[in-house]
């Protein structure tokens, strides 16, 4: 009879001491996740306790790719509290409470990605671990490239094609081509992540075309383009020199038109003028001869 009392007791003490003892569990049901910026995407984090959730702690942090090494408190449960890193307060909550840490983070941005820490902590329960580690990266289409040319577009000339992108995740490749009179792709020059250039040395006429840079990841491909226009600053009869011949040409013909209906118009004028003074002449003649009549027709009546 003694044993199966003794049994008994023994069992209920180890079941006691290992309550005691109990460790809390966490688990990461994901290690790493791509959301596309805007979306949400849920943050799992398990955990199993012995205890009850009185003094349940929960505290998600996270280690940005831009800053690793200064990791910020995205939320945080404690008491039945739940407090939230006031740049995310309105994206970021507990879906779970609280039976499990995970949490949703809503219109994703690129500054969201990083190395993220659950921690769970409920004493008397001890954690074994506590942390859980979960990886987030948050994709992006490249933004707009921004095409430039800088150079000169003579004859025998160096020309340099610039393309820049601001934003993509992952990052952009950069790739140049010459789209006519056919597709040609050219060695670009990378000058960091997110810029490549082209350099043509010797520009002919050959190098006259329309180019194109184009940005690619994952999400999608973005385009800009440059049209060149080689010429000979030399040879007469380019455009260039062909355009001010014919201006000058027409600037020429009229002032000599004009010159020529002003003659016209002076020679009209004085021939009309020199009519006008005849007939006044004919005229005062003509009052002259009836004036001189009168002195003797005068004489005669009073004779």
């Amino acid at each position: 009879m003694a044993s199966p009392v003794r049994w008994i007791l023994w069992t209920t003490c180890v079941c006691f001491a290992a309550r005691q003892k109990a460790a809390l569990r966490v688990t990461m049901r994901e290690s790493s996740l791509e959301v596309v910026r805007g979306d949400s995407v849920l943050l799992p984090c398990s955990f199993f306790t012995y205890s009850d959730f009185s003094r349940l702690n929960i505290i998600w942090t996270l280690a940005p790719f831009s800053s690793p090494d200064t990791p910020v408190q995205v939320i945080v449960y404690d008491h039945g509290q739940v407090i939230k890193n006031p740049s995310l307060i309105d994206r970021v909550d507990f879906t779970g409470l609280p039976f499990s840490a995970d949490i949703m983070i809503n219109d994703t941005r690129v500054s969201d990605g990083g190395i993220y820490r659950c921690m769970v902590n409920n004493p008397p329960d001890t954690a074994d671990p506590g942390v859980g580690e979960l990886l987030l990266s948050v994709l992006e289409p490249p933004s707009l490239p921004v095409c430039e040319w800088d150079g000169a577009i003579d004859m025998g000339g160096s020309v340099k094609l610039s393309c820049l992108v601001e934003q993509g995740v992952p990052t952009p490749e950069i790739r140049w081509e010459k789209l006519n009179p056919e597709e040609i792709s050219l060695p670009i020059n990378m000058e960091g992540e997110l810029s490549g250039s082209v350099q043509i040395v010797n520009v002919s006429s050959q190098t006259s075309g329309l180019y194109r840079c184009s940005a690619t990841n994952v999400l999608g491909t973005e385009n800009c383009y440059v049209n060149l226009a080689v010429y000979n600053s030399e040879a007469p009869d380019s455009p260039s020199g062909i355009l001010p011949g014919v201006l000058l040409t027409l600037v020429m013909s009229s002032v000599l038109l004009a010159l020529l209906v002003l003659i016209l118009w002076l020679h009209r004028t004085g021939q009309d003028g020199r009519r006008t003074r005849r007939g006044r002449k004919g005229e005062e003649e003509q009052c002259y001869n009836e004036i001189g009549y009168t002195p003797s027709l005068m004489k005669r009546s009073f004779v």
